[in-house]
């Protein structure tokens, strides 16, 4: 048989089933295949391939009986693009191959056509292919044909799709909201986009459809929702990336228990239908004053069981200088106790006082308790305070623990030893891939002070005060607190939402505190302060990350495995090369120029 060459798929050649869908049930029947070749085998007369598509794989084969035909089996090559006519038979007993969907049959070739050669692979397309990210993403089309990405895009779509049946069910309205908008200062910077027909002026990519969301609720549309595309030009993460997808939820004349009571009747449902995982409802909640205290963080893992504890008082009268000055100055001695972490080399030590070094701290105290006391600083510790230490911690007579501490001021402490805490939990994560502990946060800082630009919004400026805080606008900011609320999950925040402010005046007022004067509010945001004031209802609202979502749900630490085509840390796409150089006469168009670099900038 020789091998043909064309560019349609005639009638003859039009698959009737996919790969993964051959059964016991299609025995004695003729069928027709396409899809991917993954592995040729010959033993003696017999050809062996193994033919792919996204519903699985069935194993194809050939004799000797037709030497041409068995031939061209014998000449395919891994990612070659077959269509295959045969009959499915049984496999005989020994080969069946449990581990396989369709490991009980396989298709007898009748006749092949080669839709389209590949060349050899830049790297084993498979999982059990080892190749660096830069490489997959450059090749990202094969990489996405691996067992696991595929797995990961069908998770997502899941997901996806749960979500929209699930608002939909809700009484939610899918609207979308416009992709080039005014630009609005919202935290991170925004990706601009020029202008052909008004010179000089551009459009912002959304960071969020925030405003717009705002105004469908003055629109008397009570309840709203998107799967909203993301762009924020920031420094990248695992969990970032320039582009990113959130599920939006925004509903009028509700309080901040109802959103939080929709969002975990959602998470409920996703993870029942995705993941065959019940969760228990409602999830606990946390004020963030409390996360920060005894977690050193806003997005705690409380699969982690430790708490800091605060050990100042503890000693009040040290001889330990380093102690005693930190203390002097205001500053607080905290620490957790790490019970699994008694044996611990040196190194490792290391490894976490260089994690406390690069969150702020001057330094890690660490002191193991094993019967005895053995410390850097032993010689120091009187025995009231290593007795005041055991108390804190819960610590009985003989057991063992890896004390460690932090004197600085409760700020940065709380970074180092949130820090640490977040080490030790991964150290132990393969052991709960499993395992879902969701937590909110709640009651944030309206406000936090800012050296470069002075007052900031600590999410974003349109959450509503605490009823509680209001008179504290005027007299201390710092100290006001929001109707804000994050989901968390693992360690990871997945969702972040607020009350909004529905009324002009108090919108000015939080404005007016981050330096933003009533002309500049009126140039910046005034579609959204002039609809306030033809009968804006209360409202609020939460937007849950998808990419992490999907993430969490896979047990991965990357959201780049669930985005079919991610950016690199350093937000280029290796793939297609962008972002790319444009032709001066395309950039002549939009009235723009540009700026050579300067040397050394």
């Amino acid at each position: 048989m020789s091998e043909p060459s064309f560019y349609h798929v005639s009638e003859e050649w039009k698959r009737t089933k996919r790969c993964g869908e051959i059964r016991k049930s299609d025995v004695d029947t003729r069928i027709i295949l396409a899809g991917w070749v993954k592995k040729v085998r010959e033993f003696g007369e017999l050809t062996f391939v193994d033919l792919w598509d996204r519903a699985g794989i069935i194993q194809l084969v050939s004799d000797a009986g037709d030497a041409e035909l068995n031939a061209l089996a014998k000449s395919l090559r891994a990612e070659d693009v077959i269509g295959c006519r045969g009959r499915v038979r049984n496999r005989p007993p020994d080969m069946i191959n449990k581990d396989m969907k369709t490991g009980e049959v396989e298709v007898y070739i009748e006749s092949l056509i080669i839709f389209n050669r590949s060349n050899v692979p830049p790297f084993n397309v498979s999982d059990k292919g080892k190749a660096n990210e830069d490489l997959r993403l450059k090749y990202r089309y094969l990489d996405l044909r691996r067992d696991s990405m595929q797995k990961n895009l069908q998770l997502r779509h899941n997901l996806a799709m749960a979500a929209r049946l699930f608002l939909s069910e809700e009484g939610f309205l899918d609207i979308e909201t416009p992709m080039l908008v005014k630009r609005t200062p919202e935290g991170a910077r925004d990706y601009l986009v020029p202008s052909r027909l008004h010179a000089g002026k551009f459009y912002a990519l959304p960071q969020s459809p925030q405003l717009y969301k705002q105004i469908l609720m003055v629109s008397g549309v009570d309840r709203y929702f998107q799967l909203a595309r993301c762009m924020r030009d920031e420094d990248l993460r695992s969990d970032r990336q320039p582009e990113h997808t959130q599920i939006d939820i925004e509903m009028s004349f509700i309080s901040e228990d109802d959103i939080i009571d929709l969002s975990e009747r959602l998470m409920k449902r996703i993870f029942s239908e995705v993941c065959g995982v019940e969760l228990n409802i409602p999830f606990p909640r946390m004020d963030y004053g409390r996360a920060m205290t005894d977690y050193g963080t806003d997005k705690p893992d409380i699969r982690t069981g430790l708490k800091i504890h605060d050990c100042t008082d503890i000693f009040g009268a040290t001889r330990f200088k380093v102690f005693s000055s930190i203390i002097a100055e205001g500053g607080v001695i905290r620490g957790i106790s790490f019970e699994s972490g008694h044996g611990l080399s040196k190194s490792q030590i290391k490894k976490l006082e260089k994690r406390a070094r690069e969150n702020g701290a001057k330094g890690l105290v660490w002191i193991r308790v094993n019967g005895g006391v053995s410390s850097p600083i032993e010689a120091f510790l009187s025995d009231s305070e290593i007795a005041g230490l055991k108390k804190e911690f819960g610590l009985k007579e003989g057991q063992e623990s890896l004390l460690l501490l932090v004197a600085d001021t409760f700020k940065i402490s709380s970074a180092a030893l949130g820090a640490i805490r977040k080490w030790i939990g991964k150290s132990g994560a393969q052991d709960k891939k499993n395992e879902f502990q969701f937590v909110w946060i709640n009651k944030f800082p309206l406000f936090f002070e800012s050296e470069e630009r002075g007052m900031e919004p600590a999410h974003h400026i349109f959450s509503m005060p605490l009823e509680e805080d209001m008179e504290l606008l005027d007299k201390d900011p710092l100290k006001v607190r929001g109707c804000l609320y994050d989901l968390v999950c693992n360690g990871v925040e997945l969702g972040s939402g607020s009350i909004r402010v529905h009324n002009r005046k108090l919108q000015e007022k939080l404005l007016s505190i981050i330096g933003i004067d009533e002309e500049s509010a009126g140039e910046k945001f005034g579609f959204l302060l002039e609809s306030f004031e033809y009968g804006a209802p209360p409202h609020g609202g939460i937007a849950l990350g998808l990419d992490r979502l999907a993430m969490i749900m896979g047990g991965s630490n990357s959201i780049r495995e669930y985005i079919a085509f991610p950016k690199t840390q350093n937000a280029v796409s290796l793939m297609d090369g962008a972002p790319s150089r444009v032709e001066k006469e395309v950039l002549r168009e939009l009235h723009i120029s540009l700026v050579k670099k300067e040397s050394g900038k």
